[in-house]
Parts: C-alpha cells; sequence; structure tokens
C-alpha cells in the first residue's frame, strides 16, 4: 500500500521527530494512553444518551482487532467505514488502527456509486456498515457492492446483520498484534471536492497526532469539555480539530448528534452540558432561525467553530449575540493545512479572517498563476506544506504532478491573502470564478453581499451559459423566515451601494426554499449549473 502513496522526504520527516513534533506514537497507543489516565471518565455518549467510559472504550476496541484478524483482515488491508455518527464509529477504527489495517472513510449518504469508486480505488476487501440510518437500508447497498466489486469479500453490520456478519459477533479476546509504525498510513480521509469522485487522503499516525495536539492547544480543550459532534464524523472537521479524537486526549467528553437540526442538537446541549461544537456556514443558518424560539438552555455552550466554506462577517456577527458562546473561524482542508482564530484575537481578527496556521511547522505560500509569491495584502491561490498536510493522494500519481509542487507544496486551489498580522483570508476558490465578458468575478464575493440584504437567508452565484458574454452571473437566493424573496432590481441596487463594479451584478436571480448539499455540507454548485444549464436548453 505504502508504494501508492507519496512519503515525506526522510530529511524531513528526521526533522520533525528531531523537534518533537512527531513523537511516534500510533493512534491505537494514543488511545491505551488515555484509557489509562482516564479510565472510568466519560469518553462517548450517543444520541439516547448511553455513556461509554475510557476503559469500556479500550477494551472494546481490542476485542474488535483481535476478532477483525480472526476474520481474515491483515496489517495493510483497507476496510470501508461507513457509520453514523455512533460510537462504533470510534471504536471500530480504533481495532483497526491496532490491527494495523486501514479504515477508508465513507459517507453514511453515500450510495453505490461512491461506494463502487472507493471500493475499487481502495482495494477494500472489507465494509462495515449500519443496518439501516435515515430510512435507508445499508445491506441492500452492501449486496450492490458485492456484486460490482470482487474484492470485496466481507460485509460487517452494526446492527441486525441480515445475511451478513454482526459486528457484535466480531469481538473476541484480546489478542498480541503486530500493529502498524507510527509512519504508516492510520486512515483514509476523502476529498472534498463536488465536482468529480473523491480522491484518497493518506493520514499518517504520528501526523495526525500531531494535529489533535495542536488543535486542542488551540482551542484550550480540557478534561472539562464536552464537544458535540454534528457533521459526518468522517469529515475531518468534527473527527479531529480537535473534534472527538482531539476532545479525548484531554480527558472530554463527546456527545454525537445524527442530525442538525436544531432543536435536536440544542436538546443535547442542555443534556449534557455541551461546551464545544463545530458547523459550517449552511448549519449556522439553520440554528440562527431557531435559536430565539427555543426553549433549551445553551448557555454551557462556549466555542462555536465554523469552518468549510467563507463565512461572511455579517452572519459571523451574528453568532455570538445569539449562542452567547465565542465564535472561532478555521480554515481547512481534509488534506492537512489548518488555520484557526486564536481564543484571544480581537473581535475584528475573529469575523474578518480565517485565523492563522496551527504548528511551528506549517509553512504556506500565496502566489500567483505563475508560481510567484504575492505582495503581502494581495490575493493568490495558497500552498501549504507540513507535518500533517499530505504529500500525494493515492494512487493518483498523474493528478499529484498537478496537485503539488516540486518541492512538495500542496496547491489547495483556494483564493487567499494574508493581512499584516499574517492571518488567512479566504477569498473564494480558483474554478469558483464567473468568466463574464472577459470579466474574472469572484463567485464568493457576490455571495458575501447578497447575503448582507435582510431578506436574504443564504446565496448561492453559479455560471450561466450566455452566447454573448461567455457566462451570466445567475444567483440563486435562500429568502429569510417571513420575508418576501428580494427581486433582482432590488439586490442590484444593494450590490451597487456596496461598491461592487456593473459587471458583477447578478443578471439573473432565483428564489429557492434551499440549496442543494453535499455530503460535507457545503453548497453543491455542481447540481445548480446543471440546473440553470438545464433551464436554458429546456
Amino acid at each position: 500500500m505504502l508504494d501508492d502513496c507519496v512519503p515525506w522526504p526522510e530529511d524531513v520527516a528526521d526533522g520533525y521527530r528531531a523537534r518533537g513534533i512527531w513523537r511516534g506514537e500510533t493512534l491505537g497507543d494514543l488511545l491505551r494512553r488515555w484509557a489509562a489516565e482516564y479510565r472510568d471518565r466519560t469518553a462517548l455518549i450517543d444520541a439516547a444518551g448511553d455513556r461509554l467510559s475510557y476503559s469500556a472504550l479500550d477494551g472494546w476496541s481490542d476485542r474488535l482487532a483481535a476478532g477483525f484478524q480472526a476474520k481474515g483482515i491483515a496489517p495493510g488491508d483497507r476496510v470501508l467505514v461507513q457509520l453514523p455518527n455512533r460510537p462504533e464509529f470510534v471504536a471500530v477504527c480504533f481495532a483497526l488502527f491496532r490491527l494495523g489495517a486501514v479504515p477508508v472513510f465513507a459517507l453514511p449518504s453515500f450510495r453505490s456509486n461512491e461506494i463502487g469508486h472507493l471500493a475499487r480505488l481502495s482495494g477494500a476487501q472489507t465494509y462495515v456498515i449500519p443496518d439501516e440510518f435515515n430510512g435507508f437500508d445499508h445491506r441492500v447497498l452492501a449486496r450492490d457492492a458485492l456484486k460490482e466489486c470482487p474484492e470485496l469479500e466481507r460485509i460487517v453490520v452494526a446492527g441486525d446483520p441480515g445475511e451478513f456478519t454482526a459486528l457484535a459477533d466480531v469481538e473476541a479476546e484480546p489478542a498480541d498484534l503486530p500493529g502498524p509504525q507510527a509512519s504508516d498510513i492510520a486512515f483514509f480521509l476523502l476529498s472534498g471536492g463536488t465536482t468529480a469522485l473523491p480522491k484518497l487522503i493518506p493520514r499518517t499516525h504520528e501526523g495526525y497526532a500531531h494535529q489533535l495536539e495542536v488543535t486542542s492547544e488551540v482551542c484550550a480543550t480540557t478534561g472539562d469539555s464536552v464537544y458535540l459532534a454534528v457533521l459526518p464524523i468522517e469529515f475531518n472537521f468534527p473527527w479531529g480539530c480537535p473534534g472527538v479524537l482531539g476532545t479525548l486526549s484531554r480527558g472530554g467528553t463527546a456527545v454525537f448528534a445524527e442530525t442538525a437540526h436544531p432543536e435536536t442538537c440544542f436538546a443535547l446541549v442542555e443534556r449534557h452540558r455541551v461546551t464545544i461544537t463545530s458547523i459550517v456556514p449552511t448549519i449556522v443558518h439553520l440554528w440562527l432561525s431557531a435559536v430565539s424560539d427555543t426553549r433549551h438552555d445553551l448557555s454551557s455552550l462556549k466555542l462555536v467553530q465554523v469552518s468549510s466554506a467563507k463565512l461572511h462577517p455579517e452572519l459571523a456577527s451574528r453568532i455570538e449575540p445569539a449562542f452567547g458562546a465565542q465564535l472561532q473561524q478555521v480554515y481547512g482542508m481534509s488534506e492537512g493545512m489548518l488555520t484557526f482564530t486564536r481564543l484571544d484575537d480581537p473581535p475584528e481578527t475573529v469575523l474578518e479572517t480565517q485565523g492563522r496556521p496551527l504548528s511551528p511547522a506549517d509553512e504556506i505560500r500565496v502566489v500567483d498563476s505563475a508560481g510567484r509569491e504575492v505582495p503581502q495584502g494581495e490575493v493568490g491561490e495558497l500552498l501549504a506544506r507540513g507535518p500533517y498536510t499530505l504529500r500525494g493522494y493515492y494512487r493518483a500519481r498523474e493528478h499529484n504532478r498537478i496537485a503539488f509542487t516540486a518541492d512538495g507544496f500542496y496547491r489547495s486551489g483556494d483564493l487567499v491573502r494574508l493581512t499584516e498580522r499574517g492571518d488567512v483570508v479566504v477569498e473564494g476558490r480558483i474554478k469558483d470564478i464567473i468568466s463574464r465578458g472577459g470579466n474574472k468575478i469572484s463567485a464568493p464575493e457576490v455571495e458575501e453581499h447578497l447575503t448582507a440584504h435582510p431578506g436574504v437567508e443564504q446565496a448561492a452565484v453559479v455560471p450561466a451559459p450566455d452566447e454573448i458574454l461567455g457566462e451570466r452571473v445567475h444567483a440563486y437566493v435562500v429568502p429569510a423566515s417571513g420575508s418576501p424573496a428580494p427581486r433582482l432590481p432590488e439586490l442590484r441596487r444593494l450590490l451597487r451601494s456596496r461598491g461592487l463594479a456593473d459587471h458583477k451584478l447578478p443578471d439573473q436571480v432565483e428564489a429557492v426554499d434551499s440549496l442543494p448539499m453535499t455530503g460535507l455540507n457545503k453548497v453543491d454548485k455542481k447540481v445548480l449549473i446543471a440546473r440553470v444549464s438545464d433551464q436554458r436548453t429546456g
């Protein structure tokens, strides 16, 4: 498997170890240490309120590791893990970490197209699923996967297994296992693009352990921290930024939500005295619409992390007054590099930037289209390199030639600028650009100004084909609750008053009840672009 991954150069890896950034621990070792230190403290709480201690999680992972080995899973084997936000996900992953097998994270929303792709790309022989989730029977999906992917040999089901193997029946008496090296791949995250099937992102044990350390430090995570996992746990943000694992690393408690519905999550906050959670702008909109009417006590909430898409300052400014909790902006990627605003940053930094890199070994550049570094304050593409940022996607040699520089910097595809303090401000995506009559227009820039209208809850701007201009600016808007949808002339007047050039103004506006979302809770612009193209040809 390692032959299909791009390693850190030996001298770079030795340097990280010499500086104590990589400490030679595997993730399975970390859980062992946490269990010895925190023992009977509550580690995990499921959506129903059932609790699992550190010692119980450690023992469960040991039994599953021995059972997986008895089922024929060997070190280096890949295992598709498609489980919702439940303790089983954590136990299965730690079992595989200890065995030296490699989980391949698959979102619960994935269906046959994505699962078949991931199985073939990873070479997975085992597939772990729930019996049912959100009204969908995953055993039906597994049957299809077995037919389409001959390399799959076994299906393990958390719940009623049907004709497959029950996860509960996998457990065996703990055994001595060879285990992985700290430099080995621990698991595969998925790339978050909306225009193609995901690529596999290898994350190593020692690299991810460092990420947990620095994110927990920046968030001041302690044994009193109670983290609410709202986003799918397969996403890097709730898994380890600091997320579930970072919370466990400090002796805190992770609570699982199986839906982002505000009343469900608000009830969990009140019941378990949640102190920190991480969400995305679309969920921020949803929660802000509901918080004024909730009867739940949210006073325990101290920190709300927001990432995944640009958080416009007008929206950011509403979070602390609404929830009584501090906002922390996070910019990052499953590929590695993370920037956080700090807890002691001035308000303008928190509202208007996405913070600074986390690790003392993180390296960033902001470059123009020719690869030249731009002056401070100018917009360019962010390049990143560091101890938890990948050096290459798995089995993607041709793509890696494009996605990485010759000296190992990852080309993020994100347009950013740096403030005088070194904070990152995300301005958009290189590909999230509309070319209208030769003018390049940043869709996130127009979206930010549209959401300043009191009658607009959310906005998404996409290109619409045009025979003369090449592309027009088409704006989808979700009206604010109780407000009529604003009309195009009104929105164009607003944008002009905010200083936008005429060529950036929407050519069409279309009101919708909601915006389509990807599995990672990002606006799925691929769907919107297809929709506007269909309207033109229909």
